[in-house]
């Protein structure tokens, strides 16, 4: 069980902070049943009501700043999707967002943005499933990393970008 005040994943969600965690008078719920009262951190306005013992939903720790480090370490080593029909390709990337395994986000925002350089090369558009499935992963992702790093949402990417290629520069000499 996580305590109030801390950072958790939740499903596709996304990180929320655990405002409170009460037996909430909520017909059928049974007044001993136990609920995190979470607050979405990137969508304001929304609150969740969700049982503790919930086992539908992927509910984790927000990693910490050694993990978001060893993770942004990581992400060259962490190869892309292999090439598949769009069917597929759209299964694949769906279990990878539900999976709340931020290695998977990496793996999906590898695969859409080589296959979008691929097909721009050819001269062909993006398709809306690796855009859309991209925008999601990557959405997933900073958000986490964000919180663990103690930045912005707007500041990750370039952060990552910036780690990536200091490590691409440590390789090569």
């Amino acid at each position: 069980m996580f305590e109030k005040g801390k950072y958790i994943v939740y499903g596709t969600t996304g990180v929320c902070e655990i405002e409170d965690i009460t037996s909430p008078d909520i017909q059928g719920a049974g007044s001993s049943r136990l609920y995190y009262v979470l607050s979405p951190c990137f969508q304001k306005g929304n609150r969740i009501f969700t049982p503790v013992d919930n086992e539908k939903v992927v509910i984790r720790a927000v990693m910490t700043q050694e993990e978001a480090d060893a993770l942004i370490n990581a992400i060259p080593g962490i190869g892309e999707l292999a090439d598949m029909d769009d069917k597929e390709r759209e299964k694949r990337y769906r279990e990878a967002i539900r999976s709340g395994d931020p290695r998977e986000w990496i793996r999906i925002i590898k695969s859409s943005y080589l296959r979008q350089q691929k097909r721009m090369a050819q001269g062909k558009k993006v398709t809306a499933l690796d855009e859309r499935y991209f925008h999601a992963a990557e959405e997933q992702l900073y958000s986490e990393l964000s919180i663990s790093l103690g930045i912005a949402r707007e500041e990750v990417r370039p952060y990552i970008q910036e780690r990536v290629r200091s490590l691409e520069k440590t390789e090569d000499q």
